[in-house]
């Protein structure tokens, strides 16, 4: 039987809220020097498409596909390229183990935090392989969870992160993808590979409520926070306990949120 992905995190408008501040600057800076008109990409694992948006701006006059598994936000994403006025940019929904395009279809293939969610990552890289043309690029994300850092410790925050790394594991994913990958590209028969690492750090009195709220409200309604609670992983006195801390770390001036990924330049 084919292994299901779950992902992690569903849909929750807490989930959307990150979802939608990224943007190619924040979290594709290490692909864009690579962009060039009239490329073709794909978008793997799109979300609310501002990523897929922004990539189509810099390839235009050329089409850019974003793919993502829920129909949900394939939605949301076609309603922001409709406001957006974008001609350019397709929204489908699709699975990353069949991506449903003929081989050799695109010049660029991009993937966002994504693999972390795969029980399969290293299928799911040759399939984006196969999709690419000849001499096409990889670009792929993911972010490491074992590396984030924050100040001050808190215990809360500490069990957040192992309750994180448990609810993964149950669904046979691996929240550490980022120091996989590049190790995963290579077994999936990619060449001339570059790697790279940037982060995301949150410490402004802005930044930190933002962060902070977006998580103590994943703690409390998101699927992260049903799940563990379903797999007998958590209490609800143990989540609000984990939601406050947040709350607090956000409410701290000397609070500090880094967010490590490793990115990776391929060719199939």
């Amino acid at each position: 039987m084919t292994p299901v992905d779950r992902y992690t995190h569903g849909h929750h408008e807490s989930v959307l809220r990150s979802h939608r501040w990224r943007t190619a600057e924040n979290s594709a800076g290490y692909l864009l020097a690579h962009l060039e008109p009239g490329q073709q990409v794909l978008d793997v694992g799109c979300g609310p498409g501002t990523i897929t948006l922004d990539l189509a701006r810099r390839v235009y006059p050329a089409s850019v596909i974003g793919v993502d598994a829920a129909s949900s936000v394939i939605e949301i994403a076609r309603q922001a390229a409709v406001a957006e006025g974008s001609t350019t940019t397709t929204f489908v929904r699709g699975d990353v183990a069949s991506l449903g395009f003929a081989g050799d279809s695109f010049d660029v293939v991009h993937a966002h935090q994504v693999l972390q969610h795969l029980v399969d990552p290293i299928a799911g890289l040759m399939e984006m392989g196969r999709v690419l043309r000849p001499g096409g690029l990889l670009a792929v994300r993911d972010s490491d969870y074992g590396a984030f850092a924050w100040s001050p410790s808190d215990e809360r925050l500490t069990r957040w992160m192992e309750l994180y790394h448990e609810v993964t594991r149950k669904n046979r994913a691996d929240a550490d993808a980022g120091r996989h990958l590049p190790g995963w590209v290579r077994r999936a028969g990619f060449s001339e590979i570059s790697v790279s690492s940037s982060t995301w750090t949150f410490a402004s009195a802005e930044d930190r409520q933002w962060w902070g709220g977006l998580w103590a409200d994943r703690m409390r309604e998101s699927d992260l926070a049903y799940q563990a609670l379903e797999d007998g992983l958590s209490s609800p006195t143990e989540l609000e306990g984990i939601a406050a801390a947040f709350l607090e770390w956000a409410d701290d001036p000397e609070g500090l949120f880094v967010v490590p990924h490793v990115e990776v330049l391929a060719r199939p």
